[in-house]
């Protein structure tokens, strides 16, 4: 008899549960959400064209969006629509500062390119430089067509921490694209991380990053860590391997708010 009643209890409260239940999340439009509505953005009429919205950083014209590390004139080479590091000059940088954005940017490797792992069309593309020199959050340029080096430096790594999904490299000669949206890290007053830098990443169209957490900054030896920051350029870098510098073309950028 006592079971019997326990039994019962219980029963009789699953059945008061599930009446709560059914007053507001069983019905639909409780869980709709109507406002605020996103903004319309136009679509890509063709793939890599620059978003309506999107701010151009390089267009084949000239390099009015840019500066050296030095806050002077960026020295690399405009011709025929295309830039091309000047590794003596060094690295380039936007003149404006970013928090959160989609980037798009298309590269290539020059045919006939010789060298092996490393030293083979180096650069890279950093999505927040905060300091002078190679300082900042790196995606890995590199030629990665039958080029064998560490997986965490290849094309498409962030370097050093996350190697990427997937190789999809085309070989020396072709252009090749990334598709990249930077969720920048935050910091307290105090200077203490609040929440990681967060990376996704597509290489010609192939997803190879998805939103990855990062460990910190960019290091060559060590391990990476984080330094208070605000809203910082985005690098691209003229890396000192021996050789034949590679180009750029069809560079944009869009906040995200």
């Amino acid at each position: 008899m006592a079971i019997k009643r326990i039994l019962i209890w219980v029963t009789g409260l699953g059945l008061v549960a599930s009446a709560a239940l059914s007053q507001s999340d069983l019905n639909p439009a409780a869980s709709e959400q109507w406002e605020p509505k996103p903004p319309v953005v136009a679509p890509l009429e063709t793939d890599g064209a620059a978003l309506l919205d999107a701010l151009i950083l390089f267009d084949g014209t000239g390099l009015d969006a840019w500066e050296d590390s030095n806050g002077g004139p960026a020295g690399w080479r405009v011709a025929g629509g295309v830039l091309t590091v000047d590794k003596a000059s060094g690295n380039i940088r936007t003149k404006r500062r970013f928090t959160d954005f989609q980037i798009h940017i298309e590269w290539r490797i020059p045919l006939g390119i010789t060298g092996s792992g490393q030293a083979r069309g180096n650069s890279g593309l950093f999505l927040a430089a905060t300091g002078s020199g190679d300082s900042g959050y790196e995606l890995q340029i590199l030629d990665s067509h039958a080029n064998d080096t560490y997986v965490n430096g290849q094309a498409g790594a962030i370097y050093k921490q996350h190697p990427p999904l997937a190789n999809p490299a085309r070989p020396a000669g072709q252009w090749q694209s990334y598709d990249v949206t930077w969720t920048a890290p935050r910091f307290g007053a105090d200077g203490k991380l609040l929440s990681p830098a967060r990376v996704t990443a597509f290489f010609n169209g192939v997803l190879i990053q998805n939103n990855v957490e990062l460990a910190g900054e960019t290091v060559f030896i060590g391990r990476a860590s984080y330094r208070a920051h605000g809203p910082s350029p985005i690098m691209l870098q003229a890396h000192r391997d021996p050789s034949a510098p590679i180009s750029f073309r069809n560079i944009w950028v869009r906040e995200v708010r």
